[in-house]
This record gives C-alpha cells, structure tokens and sequence, in this order.
C-alpha cells in the first residue's frame, strides 16, 4: 500500500525534474546532449521502480510543463525524443512471464530480453529522429546552406584550408548523410546509458521490479535487427530521401551493434589478466572509424550466436539472475 501511495507523487516528481533537464539544455550548449538524455532518467527510474502509472504520470506532467512554461511544439519534441521512449522501454523491461512457458522452472519468471529492448530503442531513435527532420525540413537545401556557412567561416580564418567548389560539393552529400546517422547513433548510446543508470539506481534502492542483469552476457542485439541494418545500408545507395533514411538506420542500428560488440569484449575479457588494457585500448580506439567498424562486426558475428538467449529469469524480488541460452527461440 505503501508504495501505491507514493505512485503519483513519484511521477509528479520525475515530470518536474525532467523538464527542468531539458530547460537546462537549452541554456547550456556545451552539454545540451547530455542534459537532454539526463531528462529520460527520472522517467526510468520512476518506470522501473514504481510502475507503468507512474512513468505515465511522469510524462504526462513533464508535458503538459512543457507546454506552459516553453510551448507546445517544445513539449512535443521532449515527449518524441526522451518521455516516450524512456516510458516505453521501462515497460517492456517490467514485462515477465511464467519460465515454464519457455521450458524453464516453474518457479520463475522470464523477463524480456535486454535484446529486444535495445530493438525497440533504435527503432523509437530512427523514428524520432525521421520526424525531426521532417519538421524542421531537412535536405540538401538545408546542409547546403550549413555547409556554406561553415566553408564561407573557414575561408575568412584560414584561407589556406578553403575547399574548391568539387570539395564543397563532396562535403554536402556527406554531411547530407552523416548528419542523421551521428545524431541517431549518440542518441541511442545517450538513452540505453540512462536506462542502465536508472536500473542501477532502482537495484540498489530494493525498489526495482525487474531483476538486476549481468549486461556483459546480456546486452545483444536482437537477429532481426540485422535485415533492419542491411536494409538501411542498401537505402543510403538509393539517393535522395530513401538515403537518408537510410543513414539514420544505420546510425541508429549500427550504435545498437556497436554496444553489443563493447559487451562481448567485456564478456570474453572477465577473468582475464590483459581484460583492463584491452578494455582501454578497445575505448579509446573507438574513436577511429576502421576500430569501431571492427567492434560492430563483431556486434554483429555475436547477434548471430546470441541473439537466441532466453530472457533473464528469476523472481520478482530476487536478488542474482538465471541466464540461459536457446538458440531455437
């Protein structure tokens, strides 16, 4: 009865410190990403602590803040690109079912997989990140005009690195596509890092309803996400909007693939002497394009082997996980 009474005061709670969040990245640019994803944590916590009433109850008052302190279309993008899919995914993560039902143990629950999680959150970030462009009327008209901003600027501080007009050309179809597929990626990082805080923070309070998970073995990608992956990367070759569709597939997929592949070098690595120096120079090497290419195929080979685990099961209360691996479900 407690903890049904503290439902609504716990959502209320989480609407507030989310708009602030997000006003707070309005006024600091320097960390404006961040603040933005902060802005879903609130929502998770109360998601996965407290229920689907109150990360409900979360977005609808962040929203309906919103809306009375900035505007409307400011609370419609805070709701597309942190409310709904931080409520969501807290959902699908209090989603459980009867072990038995998969062939385990009668006396446990079968959690929804971390997998199918992280499938749904790419799929939220590429729609958001679809509607975005289309409000604000994103296009080579668009880039274009940034690019000759940016070339005019470069131009008047160092005139020896101007680029010709070909080079000013190539740099728009780039930007066209790196643009969506940048954003798309470092969101869904941005917002699958807040949902493991929040899950933490719940862990340790007692209050979460799911239990906590082992992500090295956990966290894959779900095998239908590589048709989904394949199918953005032959749309970037189709020019046009396709393309850039296209290219947000890809960022927003291909951060997915690129997680995976970070949690099963950490996976492979425990218990290893050279498990801290790899786990550094796999990080910071990342930062290149071919190492981090090289982790997301390796995301890739491990969704292939793994994608078939069975949820994490135990009780609702427990405090370890049961992992167990079928590769026919």
């Amino acid at each position: 009865m407690n903890k049904t009474q503290t439902v609504l005061p716990t959502g209320i709670l989480a609407g507030v410190i989310a708009t602030l969040l997000v006003m707070g990245a309005n006024t600091q640019s320097s960390f404006a990403a961040i603040l933005y994803a902060a802005s879903a944590l609130p929502i998770f916590v109360a998601g996965l602590g407290w229920g689907n009433r109150a990360a409900i109850t979360g977005v609808v008052t962040s929203g309906i803040l919103g809306a009375i302190l900035i505007s409307p279309t400011f609370s419609v993008t805070m709701a597309i690109f942190t409310l709904i899919p931080a409520g969501w995914l807290s959902h699908l993560a209090n989603l459980a079912r009867p072990a038995s039902e998969l062939g385990g143990p009668d006396d446990l629950l079968a959690w929804y997989p971390i997998s199918d999680i992280l499938l749904h959150l790419c799929g939220l970030v590429t729609l958001a990140v679809i509607a975005l462009g289309v409000a604000i009327g994103y296009g080579p008209q668009l880039v274009g005009q940034m690019v000759d901003v940016l070339s005019s600027a470069l131009q008047t501080q160092e005139p020896g690195l101007a680029l010709d007009a070909a080079g000013v050309t190539q740099l728009k179809g780039t930007m066209l596509l790196m643009l969506p597929m940048v954003q798309g990626g470092i969101w869904v990082i941005l917002l699958f890092t807040a949902f493991y805080i929040a899950m933490r923070i719940v862990s340790r309070s007692g209050r979460a309803l799911r239990p906590r998970e082992d992500m090295p073995s956990a966290l894959r990608m779900n095998r239908n996400a590589i048709f989904v992956f394949l199918a953005g990367v032959l749309l970037t070759f189709m020019g046009g909007v396709p393309a850039m569709v296209g290219a947000t597939i890809c960022g927003t997929f291909g951060a997915g693939f690129l997680m995976s592949g970070f949690a099963a070098i950490h996976f492979r690595s425990q218990g290893k002497d050279w498990r801290l120096p790899v786990l550094v120079l796999s990080y910071l090497s990342s930062m290149l394009v071919i190492p981090a290419f090289a982790i997301l195929v390796l995301g890739l080979t491990e969704t292939r082997r793994t994608i078939a685990l069975t949820p994490a099961q135990g009780a609702p209360k427990g405090d370890t996980d049961q992992n167990t691996t079928n590769p026919d479900t």
